[in-house]
């Protein structure tokens, strides 16, 4: 397996494509910590984590917020006994027209995408750095380039976690680290359940392949660059959204 004796921590894992590139990394070896404020969400999925016959681990914390992310990537260390693998894949959305939007759903949405990355990969990469190795995936968007009417604060936030996977993979490549981006397209989520069935066709239209995509192929791009198959690839953003941005 290509991530035999690889321990993971994955942020938003309770569900979407958190939980879909949770249980793709232990489905290819890797021990896994599952980070999210739905406990119930998180320990389903490690419950599916254990049926690969992999350790996992449902840990409760904000990923915008300092003390719970230190704690939780304290646990997750003490329990697997380090992390090579950190996927940072917490976020929120919060749809409004710009004129409407509300300074809290901004910070919030802020907060969760683009502050919860700075958070959690500053939290895991001095071990990494020690080990001299380390695999970070950031879950960004689509929106992140493109943008979306009714999307600014998401789409904010996204692009500027492809800006901090660029800087930071410049940053960490003399240890050994890379650092690359996944930008899933529409994908079927929790998150995107709650769109309007007459929006959710005219996003389908726009789409070559003709379809919305499932957790489990933007999670198979997150498996590809946690792996060593992806050694020389670093500072990357990789579309996984059925040709949309072509």
């Amino acid at each position: 397996m290509k991530l035999a004796g690889k321990c993971a921590l994955v942020t938003g894992g309770g569900s979407g494509i958190g939980r879909a590139s949770a249980i793709a990394l232990a489905a290819e070896g890797a021990d896994v910590a599952v980070v999210d404020l739905n406990m119930a969400g998180a320990r389903e999925t490690v419950a599916r984590i254990e049926q690969r016959g992999r350790r996992g681990l449902a840990l409760c914390a904000d990923v915008g917020k300092k003390a719970e992310v230190v704690a939780a990537v304290d646990a997750a260390s003490a329990a697997l006994g380090k992390i090579d693998i950190l996927v940072n894949c917490a976020g929120v959305g919060r749809n409004a027209w710009l004129h409407f939007m509300e300074e809290e759903d901004w910070d919030a949405v802020m907060e969760s995408n683009a502050k919860g990355t700075f958070l959690c990969t500053q939290a895991v990469i001095a071990g990494m750095i020690e080990r001299r190795y380390g695999k970070i995936v950031n879950v960004s968007s689509l929106q992140g380039k493109s943008g979306n009417p009714g999307t600014v604060s998401y789409a904010a936030a996204k692009a500027a976690v492809i800006g901090f996977t660029k800087a930071a993979a410049k940053e960490l490549a003399k240890h050994n680290i890379t650092v690359n981006a996944v930008l899933p397209g529409y994908v079927y989520t929790p998150m995107t359940r709650e769109v309007p069935e007459k929006v959710r066709a005219r996003h389908v239209a726009q789409i070559p392949l003709g379809r919305i995509g499932r957790p489990e192929e933007p999670a198979a791009a997150v498996v590809f660059l946690a792996s060593d198959e992806s050694s020389y690839v670093t500072g990357a953003t990789l579309e996984v959204g059925g040709g949309f941005l072509m």
